[in-house]
């Protein structure tokens, strides 16, 4: 499924899943783990997808995606439903490949509205929000350089709290930016990564964690 999408302008490929989320975010504690997957299990839920611009599934104990069209953004779920949440990750260009986007997702209602937290290799970052499939940036015109960014191909640990209409986004435990905003207040996490101007892009994502806030 392609949708358009913005910053700029760039093709999401969905890749889907099937996964229910119980009562956890009802009955587990503040600061407990509502849903964890280091992607060891090919069958855990995320899905996966083969198409021209590129490939996105399991491997090597990791979730890759790799991109070989320019302008597109993968993406994947777990299929859960929050309407607090605390969720992290570890991501990683993989070496000597082009330089691409990668973050996560909150509040995804469906395929073309939910909330997205990235980092870019060359060390930006950006809040936004997709609505009705157009996305824009929350609170600033532009993704924003930050120092806490890893550059240099290390793995950057992302963190995106999505509580009440409060939208904070961390990167190596370091406060990078924040937005306000009420409009969809429950749905699925989830990843993602995408190219710029050239194709090439290796991305993996470990350690996926969703905590109550």
């Amino acid at each position: 499924m392609n949708i358009k999408f913005i910053f700029p302008f760039f093709l999401l490929f969905f890749v889907s899943a099937c996964s229910a989320s119980g009562l956890l975010d009802l009955t587990v504690p503040s600061g407990g783990a509502l849903f964890a997957d280091d992607f060891s299990n090919a069958k855990s839920g995320w899905g996966s997808a083969q198409a021209q611009p590129g490939q996105a599934g399991y491997a090597d104990g990791a979730y890759r995606f790799r991109i070989e069209a320019a302008g597109v953004n993968f993406w994947s779920h777990p299929g859960r439903s929050y309407t607090f949440s605390r969720t992290e990750v570890d991501v990683a260009p993989v070496p000597d490949t082009t330089p691409g986007r990668m973050g996560l997702l909150c509040r995804l209602v469906d395929n073309q509205n939910f909330y997205f937290f990235v980092v870019s290799s060359d060390g930006y970052f950006g809040i936004g929000k997709t609505k009705e499939g157009q996305a824009n940036l929350l609170g600033m015109e532009q993704m924003a350089r930050h120092e806490a960014i890893h550059t240099d191909g290390q793995v950057n640990r992302l963190r995106a709290d999505c509580i009440a209409d409060l939208l904070i986004f961390y990167v190596n435990d370091t406060l990078v930016g924040s937005a306000i905003d009420s409009e969809f207040e429950r749905g699925d996490v989830g990843i993602l990564a995408g190219s710029f101007e050239q194709g090439g892009v290796d991305i993996l994502f470990d350690n996926f964690v969703v905590y109550k806030p």
